[in-house]
């Protein structure tokens, strides 16, 4: 499946950003959707993961309560919005796809990558 993000900028701590992330197919052979992100000189972490047969979701704690993972069907088509946006969110953010049913946390367990879409929060 191909993958094209989008919707990184530059914004003021305190404020939102939506990145959408289009898929070429939806199909259970890439049935978990993921947001990882990479800090300059840090390891790409996992952001939000979610499932699209049941839209099981995952955030890893330094998000939680502030994004928000979701998708559209029809667009097939998975969204990170993101409030309360602090400078250490400050990365290039990669939408991934895995095949399978099992959320997973780890680049390793993807398959397909967008291109990245960098996000800067400014103090």
């Amino acid at each position: 499946v191909q993958l094209q993000a989008s919707g990184g900028g530059l914004v003021q701590a305190g404020g939102s950003l939506r990145l959408s992330c289009a898929a070429s197919e939806r199909s259970f052979s890439s049935n978990i959707m993921g947001w990882f992100r990479q800090a300059p000189g840090q390891d790409r972490e996992i952001v939000a993961a979610t499932r699209w047969s049941d839209s099981v979701t995952y955030y890893t704690d330094p998000v939680k309560g502030r994004f928000t993972i979701s998708r559209d069907n029809a667009k097939n088509t998975v969204y990170l919005q993101m409030s309360s946006l602090k400078p250490e969110d400050t990365a290039v953010y990669y939408c991934a796809a895995r095949r399978g049913y099992g959320l997973q946390y780890v680049p390793s367990a993807y398959d397909s990558w967008g291109q990245g879409t960098l996000v800067t929060v400014s103090s």
